[in-house]
């Protein structure tokens, strides 16, 4: 039998927002993470290494609130991507972080034809 650890884990929400961003690119229709303000109008693609650029994570006491800025693939169901993609973001996050996600809320900044 495990001996019991006191103590508490605290988890950056940095932290969170670079896993919700990795699970967020494994979701059929996203083409990748976007910033969150648009410039001229255009959504700017990140980069892997700076996908919590893309995320926006707010701690609420025990659970947390997630904003995600994606650009969708041209020609997918929009509601749908964004319906699998707050799913899987919520279970990866509760699953692997252990954290209670209050809410998923998915921002599309804009449309992407993959070549």
């Amino acid at each position: 039998m495990p001996e019991e650890v006191h103590g508490r884990i605290e988890i950056h929400d940095d932290v969170l927002a670079e896993i919700a961003g990795f699970a967020a690119l494994e979701c059929y229709g996203v083409v990748g993470m976007a910033s969150p303000t648009l410039r001229d109008g255009v959504a700017q693609l990140l980069s892997r290494d700076k996908l919590r650029k893309g995320v926006s994570v707010h701690s609420l006491g025990n659970s947390v609130k997630v904003d995600l800025y994606v650009v969708i693939e041209h020609g997918t169901n929009l509601s749908q991507v964004s319906h699998n993609l707050s799913d899987r973001v919520r279970y990866v996050l509760e699953t692997q972080a252990g954290v209670k996600v209050d809410e998923v809320d998915v921002h599309v900044q804009g449309i992407k034809i993959r070549k």
